[in-house]
């Protein structure tokens, strides 16, 4: 797949969110609600297993036009053939994720402040995710909440699309958009969701609802 992708409803899973349902058919109920990114996300999977799980989902999403990113780890998304990786300040190097997985990969990366953003705006990426937006309990490792305000002032600063994670719900969803995401990226709300695909479908009305033509790019 090439670089160009929606990043409206981003879905990035959690595999004790999913329970007993499993990432994978939480993701297939997702994808059929209308998600149009997903992030693997799996922190203490050893390397065979992710790769095996990213096949999966790959195939998975590629069967409904919808690129796969593995969060963090380079040589699985490599591996799996997926369609890039999402980096945190901590992870790998920008550098290192595009020689290694080549121009057509997508590669994101978390900002968590503005003066990360200016370096972002350097780097040859594809989005930039602002992280934490909304304090969240599925990911204790961020800094402090950047909220609405954080959203604006980075959006001053972005040149690519801009992805908020962090405590998004349909709650609050519509009032991260106005504030200049062009994508939504979504844990809880959905994988914990009891109705996947009507947790997608949600987020999807929202959009529809809005009628700035610039949110549709």
């Amino acid at each position: 797949m090439s670089r160009a992708f929606d990043p409206f409803l981003y879905l990035v899973t959690d595999r004790d969110l999913a329970g007993a349902r499993g990432v994978a058919e939480v993701v297939r109920l997702a994808l059929d609600g209308g998600v149009t990114l997903v992030q693997l996300r799996e922190k203490t999977l050893a390397h065979e297993p992710f790769v095996e799980e990213a096949c999966v989902l790959r195939d998975i999403c590629h069967a409904r036009g919808v690129p796969l990113i593995v969060n963090d780890n380079i040589a699985v998304a490599r591996q799996a053939n997926a369609d890039g990786v999402h980096l945190g300040q901590s992870d790998a190097s920008v550098e290192e994720a595009r020689e290694t997985l080549g121009p057509d990969a997508i590669i994101g990366l978390s900002v968590e402040s503005i003066e990360q953003a200016r370096t972002a705006a350097r780097l040859d990426i594809d989005y930039v995710a602002v992280s934490p937006v909304f304090a969240t309990p599925t990911k204790t490792d961020t800094a402090a909440p950047l909220g609405l305000e954080g959203v604006r002032a980075i959006r001053r600063l972005a040149d690519k699309p801009l992805v908020a994670i962090g405590g998004i719900n349909t709650a609050n969803a519509a009032d991260v958009l106005q504030a200049g995401a062009d994508g939504l990226a979504v844990i809880s709300a959905i994988m914990a969701a009891a109705d996947p695909c009507q947790a997608a479908r949600a987020f999807r009305r929202l959009r529809s609802a809005l009628t700035d033509p610039e949110r549709e790019r």
